[in-house]
């Protein structure tokens, strides 16, 4: 299986990408034979790449392939071979997460600072162990901080040779003008929702019924509908969301609901909280030279890192918290989004298919003014959560609009 096969409904990009691994292969291949000749400026390699794209468009996915294209040492390239096998040595380590010249930067917490990007700027000087490419793949470029995006720019500014820098964000605005004038933009699209539904039947065996079924409810988006087909209490919670549109009648319901949105959300950051932190705790203590079980002293001089790490722990349990909710309302613009097409009579197929009677109900109960009126109070309330506001308040202004439509 060719790297290249996890990018779902991105023709183009595909093909960009592996022009530019060949024009590289092709450097790598020369440069053996002629040390020191300077890497490529022009043609379809370049040293630093943007992939921008809605949610579940595969931008990560695209990242890494490329960064295992370019790794890729298959004898197939001697004989006019594509690289990017998915079967070498150079493919495989890159995929899982183990080759020595690439470094995958994904962050759990609110954002990706000063100090780990000097660490990322300082490792991209390194020179290749393998003699290829040294690859950074930063998959939240969008969290960069004012100050860390300033000092990934010098890096992306004056590249170290064969060093290739692929950053990830949802859009160019959400990267510093002055980085992203130095990319190479790639702009990958949402998959459509039948080759989403093929993907996850063909290549993770659900049913071909579910799998059609998550596709067309995430609207292609396809980590959302793969944890839909394999995870009950992730249908279970969706569900729920859904409903909340029927319960917002009156101010109780609508506080009501409110409450039960943000449980749920922090329920999903206590259960990664469980599953994470005490294990990422023990690590510590042992790696301090604590004696085993929590209730031993801590070595002398080390309450530093153990406060450290629980800070760490905390940001990114707000984050879980945010991420799960912001999962939550991007569900229930869906629900609106569906009740729109019904009362304009649009020939789009609604994505709540199994929210029919729900979906009627509210469409018979107001107009598309009322409806559009929502959708934007659901955005609005997306970007207080940005801005910090407090989740709870956010969330209660959301449904009360809701309510007044």
């Amino acid at each position: 299986m060719a790297v290249w096969d996890d990018l779902v409904g991105q023709d183009r990009v595909m093909e960009q990408l592996s022009a530019a691994a060949r024009d590289a292969d092709v450097f790598v291949t020369a440069a053996a034979s002629v040390p020191g000749e300077a890497p490529p400026s022009g043609g379809s390699m370049t040293h630093a790449w943007l992939f921008t794209g809605p949610p579940g468009s595969g931008r990560a996915t695209a990242a890494r392939a490329f960064a295992a294209a370019l790794q890729c040492v298959s004898p197939d390239r001697a004989v006019g071979g594509t690289p990017g096998c998915g079967f070498c040595e150079g493919c495989h380590t890159t995929l899982v997460g183990t080759h020595a010249d690439v470094e995958i930067v994904r962050t759990d917490q609110l954002s990706i600072g000063v100090k780990e990007t000097r660490d990322l700027v300082r490792r991209a000087q390194l020179s290749p162990a393998g003699g290829r490419w040294q690859v950074i793949v930063l998959e939240d470029a969008d969290r960069l901080t004012e100050g860390a995006g300033n000092v990934l720019l010098k890096a992306v500014e004056e590249p170290a040779p064969r060093t290739v820098w692929l950053l990830c964000a949802p859009s160019l605005e959400d990267v510093l003008p002055t980085i992203r004038s130095r990319c190479r933009l790639l702009t990958l699209r949402t998959p459509p929702v039948a080759a989403v539904a093929d993907i996850l039947a063909r290549r993770d065996g659900i049913e071909p019924e579910m799998a059609a079924r998550v596709a067309r409810a995430t609207q292609g988006h396809i980590g959302r509908a793969r944890r839909l087909a394999t995870d009950e209490r992730a249908r279970a919670r969706r569900a729920a969301v859904l409903k909340l549109p029927l319960r917002v009648d009156d101010v109780g319901g609508c506080l009501k609901a409110a409450q039960e949105l943000i449980d749920a959300a922090a329920e999903d950051a206590k259960q990664v909280a469980e599953e994470v932190d005490a294990k990422e705790t023990e690590d510590l203590r042992a790696a301090l030279g604590a004696a085993a079980g929590t209730g031993s002293r801590l070595p002398r001089g080390t309450a530093g890192a153990m406060k450290e790490l629980q800070d760490r722990q905390k940001r990114r349990s707000t984050r879980t918290q945010r991420d799960s909710l912001d999962l939550a309302l991007v569900d229930l613009t869906g629900f609106y989004r569906d009740v729109l097409a019904m009362q304009l009579g649009s020939r789009v197929e609604v994505a709540n298919a199994d929210m029919q009677d729900a979906l009627e109900r509210v469409a018979r109960a107001s107009g598309p003014e009322r409806t559009l009126r929502r959708i934007e109070a659901i955005i609005g309330c997306r970007r207080a959560l940005d801005r910090n506001v407090a989740p709870l308040l956010a969330v209660e202004a959301m449904t009360m609009a809701l309510r007044a439509g």
